[in-house]
């Protein structure tokens, strides 16, 4: 579904990426690992579009995003791209369902269609009764899943997730990273998550280790 071939990125002098070639499947659960500085967010940014690379292509499908023009990137992303990040980024004067409505609203989507799947995707979520908190009315692993819920409104071809759990006490990660699976299997999610966290990348289906802006192991 997604293939990277020979992605290179440079900031000055420093060399980031050297030459990434890499693919993932449909529904495929891919985690990203290695020491800091190795170029893991770098690469997680660039498959999202976020940022381009010097050199070489991101394909999905049939679809070389690495031409596309900022306005179609942009358009591309919000349809076929989901976030999330190790901090959650909810606008704070917005309701859960709100939130999560975000995408959806500039996706073009209508009021009424957009907060039925988002009260349909936090009470997937366990959120069902929390739906009209703010987020500051909420927990840490509660603002965390609204924001798992805001990647999911558009339906993404993937979800690209950077340190999602970094923030989170160890029995909210294991939740967080149980939930990713149940999504996996209960809407056919693809996702790529970077991680530190040693548990989960040996939950994933595939790890990639990064050091000095290679693959140095695909396992």
């Amino acid at each position: 579904m997604i293939a990277i071939k020979h992605i290179k990125k440079r900031y000055g002098n420093l060399e980031v990426l050297k030459g990434i070639d890499l693919t993932v499947k449909e529904k495929e659960i891919v985690t990203i690992v290695g020491p800091s500085g190795a170029g893991k967010s770098t690469l997680l940014h660039i498959m999202g579009t976020l940022d381009r690379p010097d050199e070489g292509e991101i394909w999905y499908d049939s679809v070389n995003v690495a031409t596309m023009s900022t306005r179609q990137l942009s358009f591309f992303r919000n349809r076929n791209i989901g976030f999330v990040f190790q901090f959650h980024h909810l606008l704070p004067e917005f309701t859960a369902v709100e939130n999560v409505c975000i995408p959806a609203w500039i996706n073009g989507d209508g009021k009424k269609e957009a907060e039925k799947k988002a009260k349909e995707l936090l009470g997937l979520l366990g959120l069902g009764e929390r739906l009209h908190n703010k987020p500051n009315q909420l927990s840490g692993g509660e603002q965390q899943r609204v924001s798992v819920a805001r990647a999911l409104i558009n339906s993404p071809q993937v979800v690209l997730a950077d340190e999602p759990s970094g923030n989170l006490d160890s029995h909210t990660k294991n939740e967080l990273h149980q939930l990713f699976f149940t999504l996996r299997e209960k809407l056919g999610q693809t996702f790529v998550i970077v991680t530190h966290d040693l548990e989960l990348a040996a939950m994933a289906d595939r790890q990639i280790t990064l050091r000095d802006g290679k693959i140095a192991n695909n396992l």
